[in-house]
This record gives C-alpha cells, sequence and structure tokens, in this order.
C-alpha cells in the first residue's frame, strides 16, 4: 500500500510518521506526476488558502479531483478539510469533493487551540479519541450522503467535527498529533476495503 500525502506546506511530516508507524509506506506530493500509483491521499493541516493557491500553481486540482472520483479515498485534516470542502464562505481555491459547508476557524485564534477527548462512530475500541484542535474549522452542514462521525459541544451547540462521504474523509482536529493511531488506521481500512 502506498499513501501520499500533500506536502506542500502544513504538517505533512506528522502524517508521514503516522503511516510510517504502521508500516506503510508514506510519499510526499508536490507536483501531478507524485500522484501516480497511489491508494489514497492524506491532505494535511496547515493554511488551507495557501495549499490551495499551490495546489493551483503545481497543476494539482484536476488530478486530486480525479482521483477522488476513481474512488481512491482522500483524508483531510483540518485545512485539508477546508481544501477539499464544497462550500467555504471564503472565496479561495477549493476541491469542491466533499458535500460540506465549513467554517473556518470556528473556534478562534491560535491561542484558542484545545484538546478534547471525542467519541468517533467507526474508530475501533471503546475508548474516546483524543483530539487536538487548532484554529480549527467545523462542518457546519452536511448534504444527503455525508455521515458524521463525530460532534464536539460549541457554545451549547452541537458542531460537527469529523465526518465521512464514500471515500472521502475530514477531520477538523489533528489526529496526526496524537500518539493514537486509530484514525489512520480507519483509513487505511477505507483503502483496503475499496
Amino acid at each position: 500500500m502506498k499513501i501520499g500525502v500533500l506536502a506542500l506546506q502544513g504538517d505533512f511530516i506528522e502524517h508521514e510518521k503516522a503511516l510510517n508507524r504502521l508500516g506503510v509506506e508514506a510519499r510526499e506530493v508536490r507536483l501531478p506526476k507524485d500522484l501516480e500509483g497511489l491508494d489514497g491521499l492524506i491532505i494535511p493541516g496547515g493554511e488551507s488558502t495557501t495549499i490551495g493557491k499551490l495546489a493551483v500553481t503545481y497543476d494539482l486540482i484536476e488530478p486530486l479531483r480525479t482521483m477522488a472520483q476513481s474512488g481512491k479515498p482522500l483524508w483531510g485534516t483540518c485545512a485539508g478539510m477546508i481544501f477539499m470542502a464544497k462550500d467555504v464562505a471564503r472565496d479561495q481555491p477549493l476541491l469542491g469533493l466533499m458535500d460540506v459547508k465549513v467554517k473556518r476557524n470556528a473556534f478562534g485564534r491560535q491561542v484558542d487551540s484545545f484538546e478534547i477527548d471525542l467519541d468517533v462512530n467507526g474508530i475501533e475500541g471503546t475508548r474516546p479519541f483524543h483530539a487536538i484542535f487548532i484554529r480549527a474549522p467545523l462542518i457546519e452542514s452536511v448534504g444527503a450522503g455525508v455521515d458524521v462521525l463525530a460532534r464536539i459541544d460549541r457554545n451549547g451547540e452541537p458542531a460537527i467535527v469529523a465526518a465521512r462521504q464514500g471515500n472521502l474523509l475530514a477531520t477538523s482536529f489533528h489526529p496526526e498529533l496524537s500518539a493514537d493511531d486509530r484514525f489512520h488506521r480507519f483509513f487505511l481500512k477505507l483503502i483496503e476495503d475499496r
């Protein structure tokens, strides 16, 4: 199994380390040719506008869309989730793959970052997943084909922080910064089940 990690900007190295811990080959993706032979792709956290602009510059938008439309799994974390969304209340380059409306920086600025234990549908084990939120987005609404995997309380209202739509996975938080590899194993299972 070969998994690509979009390496234009952000914390791609942390995803590579998590994949390596699981015995999976990780390949840094910067150009369309780097997508050849991959079984799936992770789009890391970072700055979604920068990731989008660099993807345009390096002609990656259409190849990434084609990869997802072929059924290969894609997983966006934090900024990656924003980049994969169909609807973001800001003019920026998007893949427009996942039928979700995302709010950027929904929990505040960098200083408002936090950690919380989450109950996540579909993740193995009974213990909660310790999630790290850094200037995180949230999913404001989902389309009919999107399964909500996790929510947290935000100002007394439930906020969606993880979702799946077929071969597409999105998390508001950063599983790659945790020692808990269950989300990476969940993504690998999407690939195996394909």
